[in-house]
């Protein structure tokens, strides 16, 4: 036996560490194989996308737009002469596909309001993704500034458009993420310190995250080069990392020195340590999985990624703790208290009587008057719930990025000349079902009306077609430029594309409606043919496709996140009461959370300590799926380590009212503790500029917040006093005898 023991304690974790480190120098690399782009899996958007690369084989499929200022008018000569200069530049750029400007088209649209013009440059990359070419237009753009400079000394370069915003999305997401770490390490480090009162065992749990997360990004990067996987797992499997890898072993860690402290061997200490908490592990990584897991069923890149990222870390960082940890504590015994802090006293049995004293009083307080417990407690969350019935996940007012990324800039600077409708252009692709576009009066004639229609809309500031770039005239196809033809035209003849570039004063929730407007509406309807089709890409539709599936896929999560959790309970603890209890707990906690997030974002309330400097007015789609699946599961965690105590206490022969003080001074101490380091690692994440990040960062340390305080220590403790003995219906208790159970005090 003690051989068996001896091959599971060194071997196994041996070749975990061995794994483990072996993918450490990947995990430096992962971020240049993930995307910025959301992608939404079979919408119409992604639909329109790939028609314009095999149908259109269109230059302008991806493409960016450098924004000129600070030199002459472009319909002057010299202005002319000037803007030449930049796009026989341009052309020269490797993975530039074709380059259009004010001297191609003479149209109006490139003018901007108060001066200035615009280059569209298509790209293609055959090497890595497309916007890994931005970097060299941005080269060039600072290089042919440099050298314009020397005549017009105002002028300014600029590149915007969603690949260059894509990319600054990159550059916030890895500065937001350097910068928590900085400020999560010492602090979580701190707070272990506090909490062990010795240097090794406060490493400990913060190496089991670091090494969760290492290992994640590591086998992230992998998958990336296969699959389109988003750029907020970086965020996120750090977030995640840090909260559940220092979790998990810091309950590893209290059981084992709890082991040591009742006198026992390092070697057997760390076996009734990994006895004891491993299962728990178990149930608790278990529900943190399942809302990860249901994430994977949402056909959008984003949400899939984070999924997969958060299982991955939710696996490795259980896997660290149940193998590897288990195993150094062995080996260091009661070195584990090495480098011991001043103020803390040394391990026995009288420190751990001492810690668990006022939790256990507390205990008895809650226990002693439930009612009370739970309406005081309870009040406030309910009000607090009450406020998520105004959630609003339409697109929010607000950036995604800094003011200062150069992108957001070029992209105010078209606003300001009226022209920003050209990022946000929707993509229309009309198919007509027999007659040719380009060769039929009656093909030609109803993309001409079409074009009429759109353009006449109050929303719309301009509509590019083939039929308006040939001033309505089928005649003129002739003089067009092949570029331009196989952009808005398709080999076939059968489809034609038309750009509805929206006015810089229809806001996002405008553009969404608007596309929504226009496909319920149909193209016979638009066009007057009976069997022609229409689909819509562009950002407004990407926007309109992204919410729409995270309306359907909500309530589909939701359901499938709290059946298999209780399931998992059930399996977990054999007791209804007990399963059904931390379900309808975890939505409460979820629902306040939400409530939070609509009152500081959305409403605006305290949102400038955040560097929020408005009310969004909404929160992004993203965020309320997401959130939901990692607090259910997180939730959990304290849920599970409270409810296995009392359960301990009570087949150990205590009564229900005994075995709840019991628990809560074994697990509360723990609990604050944990939930603290959760608190500052999500928190730190609210303080970047990504804003996503922040809105999902807030909602998750301030359910943990909640949870950890009101939820696990009054309202869960008081609900266990209130159901007494149906706690562990139908079979919780098995083995326990009925005259073993008998209070503390008739003992």
């Amino acid at each position: 036996m003690m051989r068996l023991m001896d091959v599971r304690r060194f071997w196994l974790p041996g070749a975990v560490l061995v794994a483990v480190l072996a993918l450490l120098p990947f995990s430096f690399h992962s971020s240049r194989h993930l995307e910025t782009a959301a992608r939404v899996e079979g919408s119409q958007a992604e639909t329109v996308q790939q028609e314009l690369v095999d149908r259109f084989h269109s230059p302008f499929v991806d493409r960016v737009v450098l924004v000129v200022k600070g030199l002459p008018p472009v319909d002057s000569a010299e202005g002319a002469q000037a803007l030449g200069t930049i796009v026989d530049s341009l052309q020269q750029v490797p993975g530039v596909t074709a380059v259009v400007s004010y001297l191609q088209l003479r149209d109006p649209l490139f003018l901007g309001k108060g001066g200035g013009t615009y280059v569209l440059v298509g790209l293609s990359s055959t090497e890595g993704p497309v916007e890994s070419l931005v970097p060299k237009l941005h080269e060039r753009a600072t290089s042919l500034a440099d050298q314009l400079r020397g005549r017009y000394s105002a002028v300014n370069l600029e590149l915007t458009g969603e690949l260059p915003l894509n990319f600054d999305i990159r550059k916030a997401s890895t500065d937001d993420l350097k910068h928590a770490e900085s400020l999560v390490v010492p602090a979580t480090l701190a707070l272990l310190l506090v909490a062990f009162g010795s240097l090794v065992a406060a490493v400990i749990p913060l190496a089991v995250g670091q090494l969760a997360i290492a290992a994640s990004l590591a086998i992230t990067g992998f998958f990336a080069q296969r699959f389109h996987l988003s750029i907020l797992v970086q965020n996120l499997a750090t977030m995640l990392g840090l909260g559940l890898g220092i979790d998990y072993a810091l309950l590893m860690v209290s059981r084992f020195r709890e082991a040591l402290s009742a006198g026992n061997a390092p070697s057997i200490a760390s076996v009734i340590a990994a006895r004891q908490a491993g299962r728990t592990l178990l149930i608790s990584a278990s529900t943190v999985a399942i809302g990860f897991l249901a994430l994977l069923t949402v056909p959008i890149s984003e949400i899939r990624s984070i999924g997969f990222a958060g299982f991955l870390v939710a696996g490795i960082s259980v896997l660290l703790t149940n193998t590897l940890v288990p195993a150094l504590l062995a080996l260091l015994g009661k070195r584990i208290d090495a480098g011991r802090m001043p103020f803390t006293p040394k391990l026995d049995e009288q420190r751990t009587a001492r810690t668990g004293k006022r939790w256990r009083r507390w205990g008895t307080v809650i226990v002693a008057h439930p009612w009370i417990a739970l309406i005081l407690a309870g009040t406030p969350l309910l009000l607090l719930a009450w406020q998520a019935k105004h959630l609003d996940t339409r697109m929010p007012n607000g950036s995604l990025l800094p003011k200062s990324a150069e992108s957001v800039h070029a992209l105010h600077t078209l606003e300001n000349m009226d022209r920003a409708g050209i990022i946000y252009s929707m993509r229309v692709i009309v198919e007509l079902p027999s007659d040719s576009i380009a060769q039929s009066d009656a093909g030609w004639s109803a993309i001409d009306r079409l074009s009429t229609r759109l353009g006449s809309d109050p929303r719309c500031a301009r509509v590019i077609s083939i039929t308006t770039i040939a001033s309505g005239n089928r005649a003129y196809l002739t003089d067009l430029s092949r570029e331009t033809r196989r952009t808005f035209l398709s080999n076939d003849g059968h489809a034609a594309l038309l750009e509805v570039l929206p006015k810089s004063s229809v806001s996002l929730r405008e553009q969404v409606d608007w596309v929504r407007e226009l496909r319920k509406v149909g193209a016979p309807a638009l066009t007057g043919i009976p069997g022609a089709t229409l689909e819509i890409g562009g950002v407004p539709a990407l926007n309109a496709d992204y919410q729409t599936i995270i309306e359907e896929r909500f309530p589909w999560v939701t359901a499938m996140v709290v059946g298999a959790t209780l399931l998992a309970l059930l399996a977990g603890f054999r007791s209804l009461f007990v399963a059904v209890k931390a379900i309808l707990l975890n939505l409460l906690s979820v629902a306040a959370a939400f409530g939070a997030l609509v009152l500081v974002f959305q409403d605006g309330h305290g949102s400038k300590l955040l560097g929020v400097s408005e009310a969004t007015g909404s929160v992004f789609p993203l965020v309320p799926i997401v959130a939901f699946a990692i607090v259910f599961g997180l939730s959990m965690d304290y849920e599970v380590f409270l409810v296995a105590r009392v359960l301990e206490g009570r087949r150990s022969g205590l009564s229900e009212s005994d075995a709840i003080p019991e628990g809560m001074a074994r697990t509360a101490g723990l609990i604050t503790s944990a939930a603290a380091i959760m608190i500052v690692v999500f928190a730190a994440f609210t303080f970047g500029s990504f804003l996503v990040i922040k809105m999902i960062g807030f909602t998750l340390a301030f359910a943990v917040l909640i949870d950890a305080t009101l939820v696990r220590i009054v309202i869960g403790p008081a609900l266990l006093r209130v159901a007494g003995d149906w706690n562990w219906w139908p079979g919780g208790l098995t083995g326990t005898s009925k005259s073993k159970v008998v209070s503390r005090r008739e003992r």
